[in-house]
């Protein structure tokens, strides 16, 4: 994969790589921070040939889990059990054939595996978490377009008590997914086709849309990672991967349809190389640590020591990129 052909935005820094080399391995990033204090930050990151990863901002290795063939990983915090509340986090084990669940304590960062719900899928590929009311949802695809719906709750025992909801599908593979919990939107990325949009309702036959075709000059195949980034009191951004020609397509998508506002690559600068050939992607909008408008996190195909370009698939991390960059490059 060459560097991409978006608007330049400087990396700011990475983290460490995973620890399976010469291989497709680092694949979906994700970003909690404490709601009290910004300063507290965790980056979850997926090894989909060993497990999953949490990071300090700094991309200091916090921990571990081997726990298999997780591919995408989504999380949401202030969810109850009863012994308090905790981060979830859910992965796509293609490994174990469903989605795995794990709780994090939101003051040690500690994570802990919960549980697993098995399912009906050929290969579980995509997955995203997503909040309607009170409820906790996760939606899981499929390589063969099929998509599941689980509503997701802890019992009174503390045991996983997960509910199918609905069962939708798309054309072809998807992978990247992301859910508007303000606006009950699930918007899904069929690799060869583009951005769909979906309702995230409890019940009833799931009519979607495409929103952003792809190839177009927005979106090149494969369409990877999809998330969105909430500006504290202003406008929210849907970030696609433009895997084909290593860029990220930013969208406003706080009004009845998305409105394409540019594409940005990550380029080389602070000693971090520059992104190729990205999968996963995350973004976080507010205070972030010392990133003040906000964080995104994105998976990078061919990590090299440097800013030295190497397309090499020796070994595989996540980049990190001050979202006020991307603002002003964009002109957003």
């Amino acid at each position: 994969m060459a560097v991409g052909v978006g608007t330049p935005v400087p990396a700011a820094a990475e983290t460490v790589a995973v620890g399976t080399t010469r291989a497709d391995a680092a694949d979906d990033p994700e970003i909690w921070v404490d709601p009290s204090d910004p300063s507290r930050v965790v980056i979850l990151g997926t090894d989909k040939q060993a497990g999953l990863y949490s990071y300090a901002l700094d991309g200091a290795v916090l921990g571990f889990i081997p726990d298999g063939q997780l591919n995408n990983v989504d999380l949401r915090g202030a969810f109850p059990t009863p012994q308090g509340e905790r981060v979830l986090v859910a992965a796509s084990d293609r490994g174990r054939m469903g989605a795995a669940l794990y709780l994090m304590h939101p003051s040690t960062f500690e994570i802990a595996a919960w549980g697993l719900v098995p399912l009906d899928l050929p290969e579980p590929y995509g997955l995203c978490v997503g909040r309607r009311g009170e409820d906790f949802l996760v939606f899981i695809n499929s390589t063969d377009g099929q998509v599941r719906q689980l509503r997701v709750a802890a019992g009174p025992d503390g045991s996983v008590q997960a509910v199918e909801e609905r069962r939708f599908a798309v054309p072809s593979q998807p992978e990247g997914c992301v859910v508007d919990d303000l606006r009950g939107r699930l918007y899904l990325g069929e690799e060869a086709a583009g951005v769909w949009l979906f309702d995230t309702a409890a019940r009833g036959t799931a009519q979607g849309r495409i929103v952003a075709a792809a190839p177009s000059e927005m979106l090149q195949p494969d369409v990877e990672g999809l998330t969105l980034l909430h500006e504290p009191g202003g406008p929210s951004w849907l970030i696609a991967s433009s895997q084909g020609d290593s860029a990220f397509a930013v969208f406003r998508a706080d009004g009845p349809e998305l409105e394409y506002r540019g594409r940005f690559s990550v380029v080389a600068a602070n000693g971090v190389d520059a992104v190729t050939g990205a999968d996963g992607v995350a973004a976080l909008g507010g205070a972030v640590g010392a990133f003040a408008q906000g964080l995104v996190v994105m998976q990078d195909d061919a990590d090299t020591q440097g800013e030295a370009p190497d397309t090499r698939r020796e070994q595989q991390n996540f980049k990190l990129v001050d979202w006020a960059e991307v603002r002003r490059a964009l002109g957003l």
